[in-house]
């Protein structure tokens, strides 16, 4: 069967292996270029050209750029929550939330504060004129934030925190703070002001410690 060709099966629609390998490696390339060069500024030949695809091949999995920008949110998105469930799960003390800091500060230095974050960028382009990308960017957001809520909420469990510390205040300052730093940074090619936003925001949170 040619490569990109599809297999019917009942009510729905099975690509075959090669026809995925396809699919993954259009939607990578695609999630490159929106992160580094912006959605709007990215073109589908762009696209074929970086994924090594024929014209044919692309539009065969989507039909077209606006599909294609939603199956990079959802790439993306996994992506993101993913990387940060991986490093909030085993927070149990303050000192573990600024390694988490220390982390994203890190990885946002490699790149010289450059393009920000990949799911803040693209809501900042998207969310005003693409409905449907507003909502699964809004979704992983909230995702976000409540893997922040939830590691306050184990902190305060577990007595690092005061009784009076409210998780989904602080969360969302927490999350907002990430996210303005990404800017700041972006701006600057620098990391240091999305440093200084999340220790702004860490010392409000360090104000709830348990004496």
């Amino acid at each position: 069967m040619p490569e990109g060709d599809t297999v019917s099966a009942t009510s729905d629609i099975r690509r075959t292996p090669r026809g995925l390998e396809t699919r993954s490696r259009i939607v990578d390339s695609a999630a490159r270029l929106f992160y580094v060069r912006g959605v709007s500024a990215t073109t589908l030949d762009e696209v074929r050209l970086a994924s090594g695809t024929s014209k044919s091949q692309l539009y065969n999995h989507f039909k077209d750029k606006r599909a294609l920008i939603h199956a990079v949110i959802d790439v993306q998105s996994k992506f993101v929550l993913a990387r940060e469930e991986q490093h909030l799960q085993g927070v149990r003390t303050l000192s573990g939330l600024r390694r988490w800091r220390d982390a994203l500060i890190q990885a946002n230095s490699l790149q010289d504060g450059s393009y920000g974050c990949a799911l803040g960028a693209m809501s900042i382009e998207l969310s005003d004129n693409d409905e449907q990308a507003r909502q699964a960017l809004n979704a992983s957001v909230d995702a976000w934030r409540d893997m922040l809520v939830r590691t306050l909420t184990r902190l305060r469990a577990l007595g690092v925190l005061t009784e009076d510390a409210d998780p989904q205040r602080l969360g969302t300052g927490l999350l907002a703070a990430l996210q303005g730093g990404y800017v700041l940074a972006q701006n600057a090619h620098s990391s240091e002001p999305m440093g200084v936003a999340l220790d702004m925001a860490l010392d409000h949170i360090a104000c709830f410690a348990r004496a």
